[in-house]
């Protein structure tokens, strides 16, 4: 392995689990906007995430990067691809959490990482160590048990695992940098954002966003805690082989599944309890081969 392509490796894996921490805990930042109906939350979410990238844009002179973006036709169809599929995944999800589905919202999570490993080998040519097709196996009996005791929750796990996974694929392959492309889903999200927005302040409960002003800076607090993780998600997509981002990917799911049992208070069958050893044995499992691999070069 060279210098250049080991710096490439940190830069993505550490970008990778700064996503995923913060997506892992932000089940507690939801509690602060359970007031908020999900389409709503999504609209003011999307709504001030796109000023903020701006910004960025801005202060890191990437304007440039965002017009040619605009006026690549096979550019902005994927953006708008990979733009309704996260806004899909943050609908779902935050209705999950706010109707007491944790664990749906976790599991879906759970099955992503194979949905990127299944994605990474079929379309992008990635290739699996016998040892990482080990991980795979395992986490796809962890991942089993719990299906079993989910049925009636699934459509939750599955749409919430293909649309992520099918989110990350597109942005691993657009041809545009991670900032740029975010500032343009969140600006061909704007309209509809809009839309929800104006929905909710002519309904009579009228709009969350002018409610209280603590109920207001953390619906404006989304935008930072939407902008950041994709970001990081974003350059982490480019950096790393897809079947590896899946897998640092099961970070996320075991912190929102320790949140269900502690702090949202979802009780935990033997099922849940067996899946989750699974899962974190073929974490440990994926894990220990990339390292191991990783210093064979260096030994030379």
């Amino acid at each position: 392995m060279t210098q250049a392509a080991s710096q490439t490796d940190r830069t993505g894996l550490g970008a990778a689990v700064g996503a995923y921490v913060i997506w892992g805990f932000l089940p507690l930042y939801l509690i602060l906007v359970s007031r908020v109906p999900p389409f709503e939350f999504v609209g003011w979410r999307i709504i001030w995430t796109l000023p903020l990238c701006l910004l960025i844009v801005a202060y890191r002179k990437q304007g440039g990067e965002v017009r040619l973006a605009l006026v690549d036709r096979k550019t902005l169809a994927l953006l708008l691809l990979s733009a309704t599929l996260i806004a899909i995944n943050w609908v779902v999800y935050v209705w999950a959490i706010q109707n007491g589905q944790v664990y749906a919202a976790s599991l879906g999570y759970y099955i992503n990482p194979l949905v990127n490993v299944l994605l990474g080998t079929l379309l992008l040519g990635e290739r699996l160590s016998r040892l990482q097709w080990v991980a795979v196996a395992i986490a796809g009996i962890g991942v089993s048990l719990l299906l079993t005791g989910a049925l009636t929750t699934l459509w939750i796990s599955l749409t919430l695992a293909m649309s992520f996974g099918t989110y990350g694929l597109i942005r691993k392959q657009v041809p545009v940098g991670s900032l740029p492309g975010l500032t343009i889903e969140s600006a061909i999200l704007l309209v509809p954002a809009l839309g929800v927005a104006w929905y909710y302040a002519q309904s009579p409960a009228g709009s969350s966003f002018v409610q209280d002003i603590g109920l207001s800076l953390a619906i404006m607090l989304g935008g930072a805690l939407t902008a950041f993780p994709l970001l990081l998600f974003a350059i982490a997509a480019r950096k790393l082989p897809y079947s590896t981002l899946g897998f640092i990917q099961f970070l996320a799911p075991s912190i929102v599944f320790i949140l269900g049992l502690t702090v949202f208070g979802e009780e935990l069958n033997y099922a849940q309890a067996a899946c989750f050893a699974c899962i974190w044995a073929a974490a440990a499992i994926f894990v220990w081969d990339l390292w191991s691999r990783s210093r064979r070069p260096a030994a030379n």
